[in-house]
């Protein structure tokens, strides 16, 4: 599968000008709700118009779909406005009734690329299909796992195929949703350079003003296309509402994006720079994170010293961990001065905050 260029070229058969647009409600509510997001659509940029038919919920419930009778409302659709459509099915049944009434493309999502059991289903039922396929990251960020549902549908001679990042359950609490994990979808791109990678910044982020530098994290790290969830009242959604955009607001998303244009002199070197530099920034904020996480723990060292009458200033505990660091960065060709001047500043930083829970 690795290095196949016919995953591409349904994509590249398109030519389009602009990134792949995937767009419209998490759910299809009513048929005239479907309908007037679509016909908000239509001359757009959108080039596949979604709507979740079925939707697995994390608890019963909650809202979970008008099920087989809104395919009927995405055939208006096709009809109406000439969008071709998208859905996402979770077992054969949902197969069977998707290609009968000619959805163009369905897209597997994260709770059942999770489970090899129900990838293979699916890659059953999928067999000898001519629609595309998009396979969204499991709940949890194993790449081994992605890339073996994905697998399994190439095994069973589908063709058209795609992956969507739409990142990674986490316990704990940060501004995503889903943490987009970007370091995972890089790694992807270098293993089958060939498969189209679409990004999901609404379930990335969980909310509507994040959505734009998603986005364009997505597009510098050279990914082909959005999905985006957009709603006529989004505030009135009947699933996710935090996290759609209004038809205007997605016109204005595409307009604001920062599309690469290169000419032929330099679109190799821009093209290699950029990129670098979108993973920079990733790995710059994975960085921050880290070091916030490392001084809450110790600010909980902090504590102990405090109930405990210890002093802040540890030697041998610091050269213990001076000394190892230094050895891990040679490793790694970080030179013994770079790495003293960094876990000095580091050490500093952790003496400040225990300093502060000891004498405040």
């Amino acid at each position: 599968m690795e290095n196949s260029k016919e995953l591409r070229s349904w994509l590249d058969e398109m030519n389009l000008d602009h990134p792949l647009v995937i767009a419209g409600p998490c759910s299809a509510e009513t048929e005239s709700q479907v309908l007037e997001i679509a016909h908000e659509l239509k001359d757009t940029d959108v080039n596949y118009y979604r709507a979740g038919i079925w939707k697995p919920r994390t608890r019963p419930g909650n809202f979970e779909g008008v099920g087989a009778l809104g395919l009927g409302w995405l055939k208006k659709v096709k009809e109406e406005t000439g969008l071709k459509t998208c859905t996402e099915v979770a077992n054969a049944t949902h197969v069977k009734l998707a290609i009968e009434n000619d959805v163009d493309l369905l897209w597997i999502g994260a709770r059942s690329s999770v489970s090899p059991f129900i990838m293979q289903e699916l890659a059953d039922a999928l067999e000898g299909t001519d629609k595309i396929v998009l396979v969204k990251n499991p709940v949890n960020p194993d790449l081994a796992l992605w890339l073996g549902g994905i697998e399994r549908l190439y095994s069973k001679g589908i063709t058209k195929l795609g992956a969507i990042h739409r990142g990674f359950s986490t316990f704990e609490k940060t501004k995503y949703r889903n943490i987009p994990e970007w370091q995972l979808a890089v790694e992807f791109q270098n293993r089958f350079p060939d498969l189209p990678l679409i990004c999901d910044p609404s379930h990335i982020t969980g909310k509507r003003d994040m959505i734009f530098d998603v986005s364009q994290t997505a597009l510098d790290l050279n990914f082909d296309g959005l999905m985006i969830e957009t709603h006529t009242d989004p505030d009135n959604a009947w699933s996710d509402a935090a996290q759609q955009v209004t038809p205007e607001r997605l016109v204005q998303i595409m307009k604001d994006l920062r599309i690469r244009k290169v000419t032929e002199t330099d679109s190799s070197y821009r093209s290699a720079l950029e990129n670098c530099r979108a993973q920079i920034n990733v790995i710059d904020d994975q960085l921050i994170n880290l070091l916030g996480k490392r001084m809450k723990v110790a600010d909980e060292i902090g504590v102990l010293k405090k109930d405990n009458n210890v002093a802040v200033l540890q030697s041998r505990r610091w050269n213990e961990i001076l000394g190892n660091m230094i050895l891990e960065g040679q490793e790694r060709g970080l030179s013994e001065e770079f790495v003293l001047r960094m876990f000095k500043a580091i050490h500093q930083e952790s003496i400040n905050h225990q300093e502060t829970i000891i004498n405040g």
